[in-house]
């Protein structure tokens, strides 16, 4: 189970467990907060081809899925 404090989200690094399309690295580019600093979207960027996916913030706890950094 990967820790993930929402506040240093931004900018974070992360490795998907099992590519697809080459797609590996990725780059959260967009956290958006509600009022109560709940985090409402979060997408990342693939680093190859600069594609961007929204996800789930809490997806990227599950350490079977993502790996925080590059790796």
């Amino acid at each position: 189970m990967n820790q993930i404090n929402p506040a240093k989200l931004f900018q974070s690094k992360w490795t998907a467990v099992k590519p697809k399309n080459k797609e590996k690295h990725f780059l959260v580019v967009e956290v958006k907060f509600d009022e109560g600093g709940v985090v409402v979207h979060c997408a990342l960027e693939s680093v190859i081809n600069k594609k961007i996916i929204a996800v789930d913030w809490h997806d990227l706890k599950n350490s079977d899925t993502w790996k925080q950094g590059w790796k």
